[in-house]
């Protein structure tokens, strides 16, 4: 069954946030731009004097080893755009602009809440323009040694997702759940990045991760959770990894019908499901709302080439 809302929305409003980015440790600003029908999530950095805008797509996807980038963050491209990618594609948000001051989303607090609530800070417009899906016909599977996802047909919107660390405080833990935005809203939009202290200190010496601190990060150490206040579920770990899963499944372009799993999945996965997924135009085919299949066709074709066009990353 398809979203009950079958048409497209945007923000009834701007807004604003500001933070600092994860890796940088530097201020970062984001405005969220109301966008007509048709338009989907789009980045501009406004840094930058000849920025070209970057849709939301997987095969503008350029690193997934410690977070998803898009384009090329040393000249116009941004890191860590799942969190809010997630947030947009769980409340059901299809055509923003998003403007951002550098090369790097802020990491708020390591969660997609900060995003929901500006979402609900301005209120959701809705479009005339019916929404399109990217419905799953037969499934696709990628592997990589232990590790695996697959994406099938499946009457809704699903994410039955797995890890599995050799940590006792963590072990294998499993979200499933059919994705609406009250699901995300309560079950995922809170669930923290985490990493181990010895992992994050290396990184220090590589540069990396210079934001991260217990107000943006579950930490680990020895089997046991530094944040004073624990964890917000027994199984955050793999809340966080689902919400990372919607974040980076919504750069497919359009919400997806279909069940989507994984085991010891990441970014890197998540993303080569979709280009596994388009190099089969008999996997998926899209469809419109009910409500508004008089849409010319000329249009669709037109939509479906931008959105769903060959790998040039």
């Amino acid at each position: 069954m398809t979203n009950h809302i079958d048409r497209q929305t945007t923000l009834a409003d701007q807004v604003t946030l500001t933070g600092i980015g994860v890796h940088s440790g530097k201020p970062a600003t984001i405005t969220l731009l109301p966008a007509d029908a048709g338009t989907g999530i789009v980045f501009q950095r406004t840094d930058k004097d000849d920025a070209a805008e970057i849709p939301a797509l997987w095969n503008r996807v350029t690193q997934t080893s410690l977070q998803t980038v898009l384009g090329d963050p040393s000249d116009n491209g941004l890191s860590t755009v799942e969190h809010l990618m997630a947030a947009l594609a769980g409340m059901g948000i299809d055509n923003l602009i998003v403007e951002i001051d550098g090369p790097e989303m802020p990491i708020m607090d390591g969660s997609s809440a900060a995003f929901v609530d500006a979402i609900d800070q301005v209120g959701v417009k809705y479009l005339d323009r019916g929404r399109r899906y990217l419905k799953i016909k037969k499934a696709v599977r990628v592997d990589n040694g232990s590790a695996w996802c697959e994406l099938k047909p499946y009457e809704g919107t699903r994410f039955e997702i797995t890890i599995d660390f050799d940590t006792p405080l963590i072990g294998r833990q499993t979200f499933a759940s059919d994705l609406t935005p009250l699901v995300f809203r309560e079950d995922l939009s809170r669930a923290r990045t985490f990493g181990y202290v010895k992992d994050v200190e290396q990184l220090w010496k590589m540069g990396f991760a210079l934001g991260s601190s217990l107000e943006n990060s579950v930490a680990i150490a020895e089997d046991k959770v530094l944040n004073p206040e624990g964890t917000r579920w027994p199984d955050e770990f793999a809340r966080h990894k689902a919400l990372d899963a919607v974040g980076d499944l919504s750069l497919a372009g359009l919400p997806i019908l279909g069940l989507y799993r994984s085991y010891k999945g990441g970014h890197k996965m998540n993303n080569a499901i979709l280009a596994k997924l388009f190099e089969d135009k008999s996997a998926y085919e899209i469809v419109e709302a009910p409500a508004f299949r008089e849409i010319g066709h000329a249009e669709n074709a037109g939509l479906a080439a931008a959105a769903f066009g060959p790998d040039v990353s």
